[in-house]
């Protein structure tokens, strides 16, 4: 029976295996990324994120074992001072699988095994955080919501006061007088002609 046999043999002995996972985890720490077969990195993920594991803790013990794996001091190096730290407050899932469709030459699937970047909290800490995140929001979208009636308002302002304003136009046409002012002022130079005729019509009989 097969216990405690789990995992792809890749058609390869165990030496070659273990070399060929140590060389792919090697790698990827190196450059960050790798494009192999899904199956290969579906067998290399649980081993990065181990030697990953291994990096936070960054004790001897730690260093010598991934040491013993990863069979390079630059790579174990690279990764305690580098690879690490960029994931201290990630409690896993450092790694992940993009898959790229089959390989040209035997139909292969292929995909890129690639860190994970950027640092996300653990779950106490990110529900912690979460009602802050909402309350300062909420402020916001309040506020958003305030001003939004106020610049309504102010054209309904201004179109009370604009009927406000009408009824007072409509009594100021007491000052359009002024042509009766004018009437007046016409008779009164008609008159004066008319005065001054009279007694040009007059003198001749004189």
């Amino acid at each position: 029976m097969r216990h405690q046999r789990a995992g792809k043999k890749l058609g390869r002995d165990s030496a070659h295996r273990k070399a060929l996972y140590a060389n792919l985890t090697g790698s990827l720490i190196e450059h960050g990324r790798i494009k192999t077969t899904v199956t290969k990195a579906k067998a290399v993920k649980p081993i990065a994120e181990q030697m990953i594991t291994l990096g936070r803790r960054g004790d001897l013990h730690a260093r010598r074992q991934a040491t013993a794996f990863l069979r390079s001091r630059d790579v174990v190096h690279h990764l305690f001072s580098e690879i690490a730290p960029r994931f201290k407050d990630r409690p896993g899932g450092y790694t992940r699988i993009v898959k790229i469709g089959p390989r040209a030459g035997d139909a292969a699937e292929m995909a890129y095994l690639e860190l994970v970047d950027g640092e996300v909290q653990a779950g106490p800490a990110r529900a912690a955080a979460a009602p802050a995140a909402r309350a300062a929001a909420a402020p916001a979208d309040t506020a958003e919501a305030a001003e939004e009636p106020a610049a309504v308002e102010e054209p309904v302002d201004e179109t009370a006061t604009a009927p406000e304003g009408e009824p007072e136009v409509v009594s100021e046409p007491v000052a359009e007088a002024e042509p009766a002012g004018d009437e007046p002022v016409e008779p009164e130079a008609a008159g004066e002609e008319a005065a001054g005729d009279e007694p040009a019509e007059s003198d001749p009989p004189a």
